[in-house]
C-alpha cells in the first residue's frame, strides 16, 4: 500500500513540475514579447557579426541581419509554443533538452533586442565568454579533484589569488612567462597543501580551514602588493601571452576563432578538462579517488590508501588552481592587481557544483558564467539603459541562481567533508 501511495506521489510531484514548466516557458515567450519585441521600434534592424577582427581569415561570413521587432515576435512564439506543447503533453526527459532552448532563444531575443539599431560582434562575444570562463573552470576542476576524494576546498580563491601574484613577481624576476606559470602552479600546491595539512592531519572544520586561507591570501598579498609592486613597477610586468593560432582550424568559421585562436593557458585547459574527465571516469586511479570519496572505509579495507589519496588529489587541485591563477596575470591582464580574482573561486566552486563534480559539467557551467560576466561588458559599450551597477551584478547573480535551482537536484560525493580515522 505504501509503495503505491509513494508512486501516485511522485507521479502527481512530476505532473506538477511539468505544468510548473510549461507555464513558465508560456511566461518566457509573453515577456519577449511585451519586452524585446514592443520595446523595439519597428523597422529598426540589429547587426550581428560573425567574424574575428582580424582582416586575414580565409573564409569571412556576412554580419546576421535581423529586423528587431519580427525576430522578437518570432521567438517570443517558439517558447510559448514550447510552453503549449509541455502543459498539453509534455516532453518527459527531453524537457532539459527544451529548458535550453528556451534560454538560448530568451538570450538571443536578448541580444537582438540590445543591438537594435546598431552592430554587436556575436563572435568577440563567444570569445569573451571563453576567456573568461578560464579562471572559473581551473577553479572549478580544482574543487572537482579535491571533492571527489571527499576533502572540501573552499579556499579556492585564496589559491588563485596568491598564484597570480606569484606567477607575476616571478614572471618579472625570470623575464620567462614559462617560469611565471610553473611558478603559480607550485604555489597553488604549495597552498593546498596547508589546506591538506589543516583538514586531513588536524581535522579542522574544511569550510573553516578553507576560509582562513582565504583571508590569509587576501590580506598577504595585499600587503606584499602595496609594500613593494607599487613602489617596484619592474617587480609587476610579466607580460601576457599571445594568442598561437592553429593552423587550418583557426580559419573555421565561428568556431576556430573561438577555440584555436587562443593562448597557451586556454589550450592547456581544454587539454586538463579532457584528462581529468578521463582519469576519473575510465582509470584505476579515477575508480579508487571516487571510492574514496564515496566510502573510505570500505576503499581502505581492499588496500586503497584513503589519506594518501586525499593528499595527493588536494595538492593536484591546488596546482590545477594555480595554472588557473597565473592566467590572471600572464593571460589576461599582464599585471597583478590587488584582489583581481573578484570571487572567480567562489564562482568555480558554483560551476562545479552545477556540473555535479564531473569535469565537462563543470567546463560547461563555467562557460555560462563566462558568458554572464562578458554580457555586462557588452551591455555597458552598448549604453542599453541598464544602470551599470546592476550589469556588474549578472555575474553573481547567475550564481545565485544557478546555486539554488540545483541545490537540491544534485548529490556530492558521500564522505565530501568528513574526516576519515583509520581504525
Amino acid at each position: 500500500m505504501s509503495v503505491v501511495a509513494g508512486s501516485v506521489g511522485a507521479s502527481t510531484a512530476s505532473l506538477r513540475r511539468a505544468r510548473v514548466m510549461g507555464i513558465l516557458f508560456l511566461l518566457v515567450g509573453v515577456l519577449i514579447v511585451l519586452v524585446f519585441g514592443l520595446g523595439s521600434e519597428g523597422g529598426v534592424v540589429s547587426r550581428l557579426g560573425l567574424n574575428p577582427a582580424r582582416a586575414e581569415t580565409l573564409f569571412r561570413l556576412p554580419d546576421l541581419v535581423l529586423p528587431a521587432r519580427s525576430t522578437a515576435f518570432l521567438l517570443g512564439a517558439v517558447c510559448a509554443f514550447l510552453g503549449g506543447v509541455q502543459l498539453s503533453r509534455g516532453f518527459e526527459r527531453r524537457v532539459n533538452l527544451v529548458i535550453a532552448i528556451v534560454l538560448v532563444l530568451f538570450v538571443f531575443a536578448f541580444l537582438t533586442w540590445a543591438a537594435r539599431d546598431r552592430s554587436l560582434s556575436l563572435l568577440g562575444m563567444l570569445q569573451s565568454t571563453l576567456l573568461r570562463s578560464v579562471p572559473i573552470t581551473f577553479g572549478a576542476l580544482s574543487g572537482v579533484l579535491c571533492e571527489r576524494a571527499g576533502v572540501i576546498n573552499i579556499a579556492i580563491e585564496g589559491m588563485l589569488l596568491t598564484s597570480a601574484f606569484t606567477a607575476s613577481v616571478a614572471a618579472s624576476l625570470t623575464d620567462s612567462l614559462w617560469i611565471g606559470l610553473l611558478s603559480g602552479a607550485i604555489v597553488g600546491g604549495l597552498v593546498a597543501g596547508l589546506l591538506a595539512l589543516l583538514a586531513i592531519r588536524y581535522q579542522v572544520d574544511q569550510i573553516v580551514a578553507g576560509t582562513v586561507i582565504n583571508i590569509l591570501a587576501l590580506g598577504l598579498t595585499s600587503y606584499l602588493t602595496d609594500q613593494f609592486l607599487q613602489r617596484n613597477q619592474e617587480l609587476n610586468n610579466p607580460g601576457r601571452f599571445q594568442n598561437v593560432p592553429i593552423p587550418g582550424l583557426s580559419d573555421v568559421p565561428i568556431l576556430g576563432p573561438v577555440a584555436f585562436d587562443q593562448n597557451v593557458l586556454v589550450y592547456l585547459m581544454m587539454a586538463i578538462v579532457a584528462a581529468s574527465f578521463f582519469g576519473l571516469f575510465y582509470t584505476r586511479w579515477g575508480l579508487r579517488v571516487r571510492a574514496v570519496g564515496e566510502h573510505p572505509k570500505a576503499a581502505d579495507t581492499v588496500g586503497i590508501r584513503v589519506l594518501f589519496t586525499r593528499y595527493r588529489n588536494v595538492i593536484l587541485g591546488g596546482v590545477v588552481a594555480g595554472i588557473g591563477g597565473a592566467y590572471f596575470s600572464l593571460g589576461a591582464v599582464g599585471r597583478f592587481e590587488e584582489g583581481m580574482t573578484a570571487g572567480r573561486g567562489f564562482i568555480g566552486l558554483a560551476a562545479m557544483i552545477f556540473g555535479r563534480w564531473n569535469p565537462i559539467g563543470a567546463f560547461a557551467a563555467a562557460l555560462i558564467f563566462g558568458f554572464a560576466d562578458s554580457l555586462q561588458v557588452k551591455l555597458n559599450i552598448l549604453r542599453v539603459g541598464i544602470p551599470s551597477e546592476f550589469l556588474a551584478m549578472a555575474p553573481y547573480l547567475v550564481t545565485i541562481l544557478i546555486v539554488a535551482g540545483a541545490a537540491h537536484r544534485v548529490r556530492p560525493p558521500a564522505a565530501d567533508g568528513k574526516p576519515y580515522l583509520k581504525e
